[in-house]
């Protein structure tokens, strides 16, 4: 009886860990520790000062415990949690650890999609948070948006007349030979309405007739049209653009120019911006200085640089 009791209570604290391992999620924590690693050297323990446990002989950082416990508090609305789950949540920083070091010791790291995903994404995020964590004063959000005045502008719009000619009934050939014929006739000046009447097919979406963003035009008609357009001036008649089920030639009706806004209305834009340029540009420098200390070699001589 004794024993069939101990069973059951063994049964139920292997249960109930299975079931504490599974709560909140291991991946995250996986990340946080894998960080941590990549930080501290994988061929050296890091030092116990700030520690709150060590797991052979590598620390669980107190300050990544409390944000953890902190977070926890917040999602259950609790000014602070008890003793006993305080204990849970350290344990299972110290489960995840163990599942941590015995998964790098298994070559997950290396041989694991998912497992190199997480790290490459911590190890970036590490370099690009530090890069934007000083915030950027005043002058350094000016000077950049004067360098890069061209981000912060009002997209103009654009009304045009599309023609389409559908490739179902005749084959690709014949419906791009009856679009060179409209941009022949339109460029010599003949109405749209009257060439589309007589060679062209009906669109399965009717396009607005207002002047429209770029980006609407691209959602009704396409990136190939939307390319196209975008380079043309009023007036102008495109050249044949394969789309979806055929060509499309499009006459530009009106065009309105793209507008600078002033530095005080995209000034949030503009500090985002910053930052994460920022951040591009830190990931850029320490691929370079990895790239110079590491040892690469491309092996395939057509792949390899002039």
């Amino acid at each position: 009886m004794d024993q069939q009791h101990g069973d059951s209570g063994a049964r139920g604290t292997a249960e109930a860990r299975g079931s504490f391992l599974l709560w909140g999620g291991i991946a995250v924590g996986v990340v946080l520790s894998a960080l941590g690693i990549l930080r501290s050297g994988a061929t050296e323990a890091p030092p116990l000062e700030g520690a709150i446990a060590s797991v052979n002989g590598r620390s669980i950082p107190e300050a990544t415990y409390v944000r953890l416990v902190e977070a926890v508090a917040e999602e259950r609305r609790l000014a602070e949690l008890g003793i006993d789950e305080r204990r849970r949540i350290l344990e299972r920083m110290v489960d995840e650890e163990l599942l941590l070091q015995r998964g790098i010791s298994l070559g997950l790291a290396r041989h694991e999609p998912t497992a190199r995903r997480a790290i490459v994404q911590a190890v970036i995020a590490s370099i690009t948070g530090a890069a934007e964590a000083a915030e950027p004063e005043e002058s350094e959000l000016r000077s950049f948006y004067d360098e890069a005045r061209d981000r912060f502008v009002k997209l103009g719009r654009m009304a045009i007349d599309p023609l389409f000619f559908s490739n179902l009934a005749d084959g690709h050939e014949a419906a791009r030979t009856r679009a060179e014929g409209a941009v022949v006739r339109l460029r010599a000046g003949e109405a749209v309405a009257q060439v589309r009447e007589s060679i062209a097919d009906e669109m399965t979406l009717t396009l607005p007739g207002q002047a429209l963003p770029l980006e609407t035009i691209r959602q009704y008609l396409g990136p190939s049209v939307a390319r196209t357009v975008a380079g043309l001036e009023v007036g102008d008649v495109s050249e044949p653009v394969a789309g979806a089920g055929g060509y499309y030639v499009v006459f530009v009706r009106e065009r309105t120019p793209d507008e600078a806004l002033p530095f005080e209305e995209v000034r949030p834009q503009v500090r985002a911006e910053l930052l994460r340029t920022r951040g591009e540009t830190a990931l850029r420098d320490y691929l370079v200085e990895l790239r110079d200390v590491g040892d690469v070699a491309i092996l395939d001589p057509e792949l390899t640089g002039p």
